[in-house]
């Protein structure tokens, strides 16, 4: 038996942030290539961590330094990169 699926450009698209703009005390306005939009805020995210690597993002000169990389929201050089999909459901 054999079982084919027949999918068209369209039917498949990669979820990725086409634009990021840092609106201020640590929150990003991020804007899907689905249409969705997302204002996430990071600050408990970042008072919450422990971690050296994540706290020295306590510094808003620093977090608000981020690009966009291959379609993911991206810091230094992925020194601080969060999962795409969590991103788009507002979570992280």
């Amino acid at each position: 038996m054999k079982i084919s699926v027949n999918y068209t450009q369209n039917e498949i698209q990669e979820l990725k942030i086409l634009a990021a703009f840092y609106v201020s005390d640590f929150v990003i306005r991020i804007q899907f290539s689905d249409g969705v939009e997302r204002l996430i805020d990071f600050k408990s995210f970042l008072n919450k961590s422990i971690h050296p690597s994540i706290k020295k993002y306590r510094d808003e000169t620093l977090f608000s330094s981020f690009s966009i990389i291959d379609g993911n929201l991206n810091w230094n050089d992925y020194d601080l990169i969060f999962p795409i999909e969590n991103l788009h459901e507002g979570k992280i």
